[in-house]
């Protein structure tokens, strides 16, 4: 049964990929990702149906547009394949839950915002406001359990730690502008939610992977001169990354350290 919700989620995330390949190209350009249909940005001639199909189109069409010859993207069908494997992973972590919709939101959120916030150092409203409802709605259909054991007092946690993540970045924000972009301070609060959810253990890792994590990475471009101590980089990618080490091994990280003490 989980083999194959494993290959379920698999195809699942491709087709979520590939729409994600459009969230990241036009929400930030306040474009609609309805319409009008995928195109050749170097033609302009509508990409055709058997020409969309998830990595395997971009693999037949060797990496380029069917009409005019023009170079495909080799993000496209790694945003594909990589949604793919995420959605794999949660299956592989959650097994058959109820959590599943939940968590699968975060790895599409995440894959989009990473995205988004590398290339043009943002994190838009549109993502980032309507995943508050969408995740207390998801992870509270996760704490029912239909058909079982039902967990409130898991998302009553959640809520809690959204709202505790979200004002210490408002105190980092109020301290130090210039560390802190309101586009991270919006998104702390949905990933407390999904931190909080899992435990407290996941909360305490996973904001404090966010810092170690970005801080190294900056450390590593100051010693390789690719940016100067005042260079401005995109902390979303670290707070997201940050979120899958909170919740993939919070627990043991927080269990190890209480063992050392």
């Amino acid at each position: 049964m989980t083999a194959l919700l494993v290959v379920v989620a698999a195809v699942l995330g491709l087709a979520v990929g590939s729409f994600l390949n459009v969230v990241v190209w036009r929400v930030p350009r306040d474009e609609s990702v309805v319409r009008p249909p995928s195109a050749c940005p170097a033609c302009g001639h509508p990409i055709r149906p058997r020409d969309n199909v998830p990595v395997v189109s971009w693999l037949l069409l060797r990496g380029r547009c069917r009409d005019c010859d023009a170079p495909i993207s080799v993000r496209y069908p790694l945003v594909e394949a990589t949604t793919s494997v995420l959605f794999a992973l949660v299956v592989g972590w959650l097994g058959a839950s109820w959590a599943l919709p939940a968590f699968w939101y975060l790895a599409a959120v995440s894959v989009a915002l990473f995205l988004i916030d590398v290339d043009v150092r943002r994190l838009p409203n549109a993502i980032v406001l309507p995943s508050y409802p969408l995740a207390f709605v998801l992870l509270a259909l996760a704490s029912a359990n239909p058909g079982g054991p039902s967990d409130f007092s898991a998302l009553l946690r959640a809520v809690l730690a959204g709202v505790a993540l979200l004002v210490f970045y408002v105190v980092l924000r109020v301290v130090y502008p210039a560390g802190m972009g309101l586009g991270d301070v919006k998104l702390s609060g949905v990933l407390g939610l999904y931190l909080g959810w899992v435990g407290w253990s996941a909360v305490v890792v996973g904001a404090f992977a966010a810092f170690l994590l970005g801080g190294v990475y900056g450390v590593a471009l100051v010693v390789l001169r690719r940016a100067g101590r005042k260079s401005t980089l995109p902390f979303g990618p670290w707070m997201l990354l940050g979120v899958a080490v909170g919740l993939v091994a919070g627990p043991a990280v927080a269990g190890w350290y209480v063992g050392l003490l």
